[in-house]
């Protein structure tokens, strides 16, 4: 009974967010204390369980990074990068496209690819507002292309740390193994870009003059603060490509990151907490609780082991159900729970496997999908979420089916394309 409960909360919950009936924060929240109330997830589970409950490390991550991108933003760099990308683009929609998507894909494997979007979604904002352009199809653009970007190291997508973390995989075998279907991928989401967004694409080229007269250098207000600033931020980006080596936390590594910038910067603590998402924070927690509602009663644990079950000692067959069936489930359930769920159960069919090659390409397969899957919905991996709260801060809000409509298909591609490259390498 508990199960069947868990799964009608979180399916009504999801049916919910997905047609926008009420507000996505507000169905998250009850859906989590319904979940906490029916003691489907222990109460203490809710606040110290980072399986079943929320988890921080996400959370405080997300919070450390928006600090430090609200303190960035109060010395005009991202008004220059918006002109400057403006101009190198000569204000064409396509060419705009491509290249923030490049710098967004680039920046993802190192920096991950939540952080790259809290980067860059305010200067897409910017420059479309510079253009007389919607921001919309830029900003989904930029977070399908950080998923698949991200999903080139162990720290470019937080669903690669815990694999990472639990496989012994290390960053060099995270760039051996997925960084070459990620570039070739990437290369087609391109050319699907185009396919998907050119509708969509506006051109004004009295507003484009306006923009290509302007001096983007004249945008930085205080160039010392943003030494500081950037001094800063190149420790924490080391830190994070380093946290493997240094045992330390990416959540910890932004918390430490974010106070030495508010220290640096000296500015007032209203300036940079009004750019916290704090909307974003608290879906994000609701959204673990209700996950952990499935975990709580066995429902995911459930289907992993049938899955098992119907696997046997067909590797190739297994490494098939792990890529898609993490894709399609990955694209429900945020992908960060939904791997910390599943992580122990691949760890069970790897432990059946003949020789370490065989075992170790089963987690290739689980990264391949789970990360991919990523895009399948507006809520099935965080950088998706943090999108979604940047446009409606902006005033440019994007529903649940406006980015999912582009996500499936972006989905589908990436994964039948990434189970080819599995049967190539490892199985052929």
């Amino acid at each position: 009974m508990s199960a069947l409960a868990a799964i009608a909360i979180f399916t009504i919950a999801f049916v919910l967010i997905a047609t926008e009936k009420v507000h996505r924060v507000a169905v998250a929240l009850f859906a989590a204390g319904m979940m906490a109330l029916l003691g489907l997830v222990p109460g203490k589970d809710v606040f110290f369980s980072e399986h079943a409950g929320i988890d921080w490390n996400v959370i405080f991550l997300l919070l450390g990074m928006m600090i430090i991108v609200g303190v960035i933003k109060q010395t005009g760099v991202f008004e220059f990068l918006a002109i400057w990308a403006a101009k190198r683009s000569g204000g064409r929609p396509y060419k705009l496209l491509v290249l923030l998507m490049v710098i967004t894909a680039v920046a993802s494997p190192f920096l991950d690819n939540v952080t790259t979007i809290m980067l860059v979604a305010p200067v897409t904002v910017l420059v479309c507002r510079r253009l007389g352009i919607p921001a919309a199809p830029y900003l989904i653009a930029e977070a399908l292309a950080s998923n698949i970007g991200g999903a080139a190291t162990l720290i470019g997508d937080p669903p690669n740390i815990i694999i990472g973390s639990r496989a012994g995989l290390t960053f060099n075998d995270f760039v051996v193994h997925m960084a070459p279907i990620v570039v070739v991928l990437f290369a087609l989401f391109i050319l699907l870009a185009w396919v998907m967004f050119r509708k969509r694409f506006e051109f004004h080229p009295e507003r484009v003059a306006e923009v290509m007269a302007m001096d983007e250098r004249a945008s930085i207000t205080d160039r010392r603060l943003l030494a500081r600033c950037l001094a800063v931020l190149a420790l924490v980006v080391a830190g994070f490509a380093l946290h493997a080596v240094i045992h330390v936390e990416p959540a910890i590594i932004a918390l430490l990151g974010a106070g030495l910038m508010v220290l640096v910067a000296r500015v007032d603590t209203s300036v940079y907490l009004q750019e916290v998402e704090w909307s974003t924070l608290v879906f994000f927690m609701g959204l673990f609780v209700m996950v952990g509602g499935l975990v709580e009663t066995g429902v995911i644990h459930g289907i992993g082991t049938w899955a098992t079950g119907q696997v046997g000692d067909d590797y190739f067959l297994a490494a098939t159900g792990l890529l898609f069936g993490s894709a399609v489930l990955g694209a429900f359930f945020d992908n960060i729970p939904y791997v910390a769920t599943m992580a122990p159960i691949v760890e069970d069919i790897v432990a059946t496997t003949p020789d370490p090659a065989t075992g170790q390409s089963l987690w290739w397969a689980f990264a391949l999908g789970a990360d991919f899957g990523g895009n399948g919905t507006a809520v099935a991996a965080s950088a998706n979420v943090v999108v979604l709260g940047i446009a409606a801060r902006a005033g440019e809000p994007i529903s649940f089916w406006q980015f999912t409509r582009y996500g499936i298909v972006t989905t589908v591609m990436t994964t039948v394309i990434a189970w080819a490259y599995v049967w190539l390498r490892y199985f052929s």
